[in-house]
């Protein structure tokens, strides 16, 4: 059975073509504007000692209940990807479910540790570290992905959530999956699909 293609004005989370016509139609447009950035730029934070002791600190629990840890990522992606595949047929739809995995996972060192860490850094008090970081990460998925903004405000409120999460429990390996989860959710299918 063949689907007609919704227009992107009328698929989740996405705007109408910008100035230039162009739409975000395939993965290699959203790899490029949004995943290898964030890759790129999460792997040069932990160039430095200070971003690595971070990282370390929040990866404890994790690192600390490895086989626990394993067994719930793994427990996760069989969920996800049974939907996946139900939604799509298509093997290819593991491919997305392990990209926005990995997407979430540099989107959270980045935004919930690395931003709040490096501002704080600057002398910036935490919480306005926190919140810079949650705004920057609202309006670079309005940019990035071109997402209405009140997808984007949702970004930030959930990024909150999230950076409160990680104050409180220190385990950004849990904040990734609860990120893998809910951008799945959002986007179930792969662009072009």
């Amino acid at each position: 059975m063949q689907t007609l293609k919704q227009p992107a004005s009328r698929r989740r989370l996405q705007r109408a073509p910008d100035f230039t016509g162009a739409e975000l139609e395939h993965f290699s447009q959203v790899f490029l504007r949004h995943g290898l950035p964030f890759a790129l730029l999460g792997a040069a934070l932990l160039l430095f000692p200070g971003f690595q002791s971070e990282a370390l600190r929040t990866l404890a629990p994790m690192l600390a209940n490895l086989p626990l840890y394993l067994l719930g990522g793994l427990v996760v992606f069989v969920g996800l990807a049974l939907y996946a595949l139900y939604v799509q047929q298509s093997a290819a739809q593991l491919i997305w479910l392990l990209y926005l995995g990995a997407l979430s996972a540099w989107e959270e060192w980045v935004f919930r540790v690395a931003l709040p860490f490096g501002f704080a850094e600057l002398g910036m008090s935490w919480m306005l570290a926190v919140l810079l970081a949650n705004v920057t990460f609202g309006a670079v998925h309005y940019f990035t992905l071109r997402w209405r903004w009140q997808w984007c405000v949702g970004a930030f409120v959930g990024g909150l959530l999230l950076s409160r999460h990680l104050q409180q429990h220190s385990d950004l390996a849990l904040l990734i999956v609860f990120h893998w989860i809910g951008t799945f959710i959002n986007t179930p299918k792969r662009p072009g699909s």
